[in-house]
């Protein structure tokens, strides 16, 4: 689960991390509002929608005006900018064109900055261990950074048994290149920071940019946090901070279901029953010359309803141009899904190519439903056979 950047802050703030002050608003006159609870007289309007990239960002209805992140001078300023920005669709690199729609804006406090670095914790699988990362290079994406200066990342994996100790503190202010009081200021707020994402079951904690303000403070100037969904349920409060007007209208309806759903980019919709089965139906479809249009796991214990639902979302992006559907039935019973797979059809009158693959537990029960349904189903003998057929079809359909 992500949250904006003025929430990762707040909860930041509880673990002693220093966070710029500010105050969100909904409006340009609550903008005002909180920017008067500001020393000021310099501020930062912020868009907060749940993407990077903001200050690089354009908006729709200006692609020629500033980004989503304006410095100003005044309350008119703020005024002005928090009505120029709320309501309107700002486009980063990570919306893509379609862009995010601005409802909110977190009005913060001008900074002093000397420097900027970056600085995060992730979980990292290789591992399997809470790893600090932190470069030099502030204020970009570390992606960027990885490809074009791998030499100034520098990675610490943290024993989960001994934690978070002082000499992984110095180690990274070294590496960053601050001194005297900055390197005792760096293990402190990296103290806190590990802390907040061990008590909170975070999967990533960035702060990018890290900066080193005039006077020599360290400030969290941006701020990013995502949570385990799985330990959502440990912590009410932050589970309460999710804005479900910012995720994929799909990807929510399908969390109602308990279904994992992902969607891509490509136009063959997939319906599998476990993770790594998902992923290798993924992979064979591009070794066909197909493109997955998401990943979908119904999981182990599906029901007939939570197939037919499956099987909707697929089908309500209109991208998908065909569906594969390939289920190895050892919990999962294939003849369930066969009943799930026919139920939905009907119900959205199918006018894409099908492809079923089944085997394992009640398979020719399955294979014998989809049969006498009177469907144009495709069965399929193997996973190669399945992809083979699906990607033949869509091309031949277009």
């Amino acid at each position: 689960m992500n949250i904006h950047e003025y929430q990762a802050k707040t909860l930041l703030a509880k673990f002693g991390v220093a966070v710029p002050k500010g105050g969100v608003a909904y409006t340009p006159d609550e903008a005002v509002e909180a920017a008067k609870k500001l020393p000021g007289p310099v501020y930062v309007v912020k868009s907060q929608i749940h993407a990077g990239g903001r200050g690089a960002g354009r908006f729709k209805s200006d692609p020629n005006g500033k980004g989503g992140v304006r410095v100003v001078k005044s309350l008119d300023d703020v005024k002005a900018q928090a009505a120029a920005m709320l309501g309107k669709v700002l486009v980063t690199k990570q919306t893509g064109e379609a862009g995010r729609e601005v409802k909110r804006l977190y009005i913060e406090e001008g900074c002093d900055i000397k420097r900027e670095l970056y600085l995060s914790l992730l979980v990292d699988r290789g591992s399997s261990r809470v790893v600090i990362m932190a470069s030099t290079e502030g204020g970009m994406d570390i992606e960027e950074v990885a490809e074009k200066h791998p030499e100034k990342i520098v990675k610490i994996a943290i024993d989960p048994v001994a934690g978070f100790q002082d000499h992984h503190g110095r180690r990274i202010a070294f590496a960053l290149g601050l001194q005297g009081k900055q390197v005792n200021a760096a293990v402190g707020f990296l103290k806190s920071l590990y802390r907040a994402f061990i008590e909170l079951d975070a999967s990533i904690v960035e702060v990018n940019p890290l900066v080193v303000t005039g006077d020599g403070q360290l400030i969290a100037l941006d701020a990013k946090m995502n949570f385990d969904d799985n330990a959502l349920f440990r912590h009410k409060d932050v589970e309460e901070m999710r804005d479900e007007a910012e995720e994929d209208p799909s990807e929510l309806e399908a969390t109602k279901h308990a279904l994992n759903y992902i969607k891509l980019d490509g136009n063959i919709g997939c319906m599998v029953n476990g993770a790594g089965l998902a992923m290798a139906t993924m992979d064979i479809i591009k070794l066909y010359g197909g493109t997955p249009a998401n990943f979908l796991d119904v999981g182990g214990g599906a029901t007939k309803e939570r197939v037919t639902k499956a099987f909707k979302i697929i089908l309500s992006d209109p991208n998908v141009e065909g569906i594969l559907v390939n289920i190895f039935g050892g919990i999962m019973r294939c003849d369930v899904i066969a009943e799930g797979v026919v139920a939905a059809a009907r119900e959205v009158s199918l006018h894409v190519p099908l492809v079923v693959r089944l085997e394992g537990t009640n398979v020719d029960l399955g294979k014998k439903i989809m049969k006498e349904s009177g469907l144009p189903i495709m069965s399929a003998d193997n996973l190669a056979d399945a992809a083979e057929k699906i990607v033949k079809a869509v091309k031949e359909a277009k």
